[in-house]
């Protein structure tokens, strides 16, 4: 169907020239197809077996033209899409063969030129969301009982687990991990790897200095645990309960849980905010959390609870953010391929490995 040029009958002539207002969600399916499947393979590539002897790869990618075009799919009442291609290698550790194929990943919905899709054969469109930016966001609120102002900070990713720390009336700061159990803060900066009272104290000693509130102290008075070894078996066993608290099981849930790029992530928008707040410069691709980053929130919490800094406006617009259909459609995916990922480990543990490819192994339904 042809578009019609458009035609003005104003009297009084454009001096600026209208945008082309959806270019930006154009921009962002290209970035997505470009950059954001890359992205999404990277993340669960290479998928290991259980028992280590069996590694999936996914290389390169490619999009077919569509098979039918945008009218046709109008008329015929389906979708507007590619097929997806994606050449996959399995490597045998124990023979050494290694098995490349191409293999169909699904038909993916194409963009058409007006920014909409057709879904079996009705036009759609994917509308931005303006949400929260990942980032550091401190506040401030105001005790009942003594008057006083306190501080409050959430540490938030683009995905993995949320950290809010807070400051309560008798000058311990606490930390909650996804809304679950408080716990000090210093438990938190021990299993990390300040171990001692002396460690923790030379870490804010320069900004802890108000003797009516020394936060640093209540905090370690607080604090039940006096090593490193024993804040691992303290934080695992307040987060997780019902397992029982080994050392290898707390080193390896506290590194999954802030320092594992498959579980967390703050994404490039998130660092760059938190660069700015904490003024750091540590560029947009160390895309996790470092001891420096919880080292300096809780720094930045002791000062606005002394009166050096302000707290940030929660509701100004420079800490939102719009989240484009790029973005959408790669959280949603994000969600099958973990998916595949666990239908994938199955099968290698069933198959037997000379009847194993990497065809039989994947299994495009989750997508």
């Amino acid at each position: 169907m042809a578009v019609l040029p458009k035609k003005s009958y104003s009297r009084i002539p454009d001096i600026i020239e209208l945008p082309k207002l959806i270019e930006v969600q154009l921009r962002a399916f290209e970035a997505f197809k470009d950059t954001g499947l890359r992205e999404l393979f990277d993340e669960i590539s290479p998928i290991v077996s259980f028992n280590k002897s069996l590694e999936l790869h996914f290389l390169d990618y490619r999009f077919d033209e569509p098979k039918y075009s945008e009218e046709e799919c109008r008329e015929r009442d389906i979708t507007y899409s590619s097929p997806l291609w994606v050449k996959v290698r399995l490597i045998n550790k124990e023979t050494g063969e290694i098995t490349e194929q191409e293999v169909f990943m699904g038909d993916f919905p194409v963009m058409t030129q007006n920014a909409t899709f057709v879904i079996n054969g009705a036009e759609r469109v994917v509308v931005s969301q303006l949400i929260r930016s990942p980032g550091a966001y401190f506040s401030a609120v105001e005790d009942r009982s003594t008057g006083r102002i306190l501080a409050t900070s959430k540490l938030i990713p683009n995905r993995g687990a949320w950290l809010e720390f807070e400051t309560s009336k008798r000058d311990i700061i606490s930390v909650k991990v996804d809304r679950k159990r408080k716990l000090p803060v210093t438990i938190l900066l021990r299993a990390l790897g300040f171990g001692t009272d002396e460690e923790i104290y030379e870490l804010f000693k320069d900004i802890d200095d108000n003797p009516d509130h020394p936060y640093i102290a209540s905090t370690i008075e607080r604090d039940p645990t006096k090593s490193e070894k024993e804040a691992l078996l303290e934080f695992y066993k307040k987060l997780r309960p019902g397992d029982p608290p080994t050392m290898e099981n707390a080193t390896n849930f506290i590194s999954g849980l802030l320092f594992s790029p498959r579980r967390y992530d703050l994404g490039k928008v998130g660092r760059y905010k938190l660069n700015r707040r904490l003024g750091f410069d540590l560029g947009t691709t160390e895309r996790v959390l470092t001891k420096q980053d919880l080292v300096a929130v809780i720094r930045r919490l002791i000062d606005i609870n002394n009166g050096k800094i302000d707290p940030d406006d929660i509701d100004h617009l420079g800490n939102r953010r719009v989240k484009t259909v790029g973005e959408l459609l790669q959280n949603q995916l994000r969600v099958g391929l973990l998916r595949m990922e666990r239908v994938v480990k199955e099968r290698m543990s069933i198959k037997a490995p000379d009847q194993i490819t990497p065809m039989s192994l994947i299994n495009i339904r989750p997508l």
